[in-house]
């Protein structure tokens, strides 16, 4: 009876383990992109510029040395203050885009309120890197 209860534990296990394979290769760029996207804004939107370079994409990382990043972006996020909210507008994948290095792509905007900006909007680009991982390679606020 121990053997068999032993093998349905491992049985369950394996198939718990083929179900999280599965959705996960299932889930569509956009999403995984997303989940990327609010990691790294997590990051900025707690003045870690330093760390969220750290997390960008090799090709955000090749384009801007880490120091450049943060004094580029800590004066405008200082500027804007905190943030009040942040809803997503919408999300689009994009294969091999023109003026791009070639690779996939989400194009993602968010409709964000600061404290001393109501109305901007987050543009974040999150790219499939090297490693597979899904990674932020631009950001743009308006």
């Amino acid at each position: 009876m121990k053997l068999a209860s032993a093998v349905l534990v491992v049985l369950f296990a394996c198939f718990a383990w083929i179900q999280n394979v599965n959705s996960q290769n299932s889930a569509k760029p956009e999403d995984l992109a997303q989940t990327s996207a609010q990691s790294w804004l997590a990051l900025t939107d707690s003045a870690k510029y330093a760390e969220s370079w750290q997390e960008a994409s090799t090709a955000f990382k090749a384009s801007i040395s880490q120091d450049k990043w943060v004094e580029m972006v800590a004066p405008v996020r200082t500027t804007l203050g905190k943030v009040l909210s942040r809803k997503l507008k919408s999300a689009t994948y994009l294969k091999d885009p023109p003026n791009l290095p070639s690779g996939e792509y989400v194009q993602i905007l968010y409709d964000t309120s600061f404290e001393n900006r109501k109305d901007a909007v987050e543009s974040i680009a999150p790219m499939l890197d090297k490693d597979g991982k899904w990674r932020v390679t631009g950001y743009f606020i308006k």
